[in-house]
């Protein structure tokens, strides 16, 4: 059996947050929150994971608040269906990657951290388990956060 391990996601856990949910935070522009949004829509945005499994991995989450994909009415569907096509589309073309893991995590037993609903896209590449994730336990990322968001603020752009 192989275990996915993100060991130092445990200190935002753990850590001091703020009040609330962090997917409103973000959706409200809070202060106290990173800006880490690079589209939205009406409807829903799209952000960067903070605690990425590769470049361009993005949380796809609709702008009201709720837990479970039922909950969506017919045009947020559309829109974060749209938003995810969108997305896949600006991935292919900036990082190339050759395949992906997309999913929900609806509820904490699931793995949700975040009890606000929100789609996982994270771009996959063939060979990507290095020697320092093997015996350090630790994900190597071959791009800083701030020029992942660069990057795809200006795609999303156009």
């Amino acid at each position: 059996m192989e275990y996915f391990f993100n060991f130092e996601k445990i200190a935002y856990l753990k850590g001091k947050r703020p009040d609330g949910c962090i997917l409103c935070h973000l959706r409200d522009q809070a202060p106290d929150v990173t800006d880490t949004v690079v589209y939205r829509t009406d409807a829903v945005a799209v952000s960067l994971n903070l605690y990425p499994y590769n470049p361009g991995h993005l949380l796809i989450f609709p702008l009201r608040h709720v837990k479970d994909i039922r909950e969506l009415d017919a045009p947020e569907r559309r829109s974060l269906d749209g938003a995810l096509d969108k997305a896949l589309d600006i991935l292919d073309s900036l990082y190339h990657p050759s395949g992906y893991n997309t999913g929900f995590n609806m509820g904490l037993d699931a793995g949700a951290s975040i009890e606000h609903l929100h789609l996982h896209l994270i771009p996959r590449y063939p060979r990507e388990l290095g020697i320092a994730e093997l015996l350090g336990g630790k994900r190597v990322l071959v791009e800083d956060l701030a020029l992942t968001q660069k990057r795809l603020l200006e795609a999303f752009a156009h």
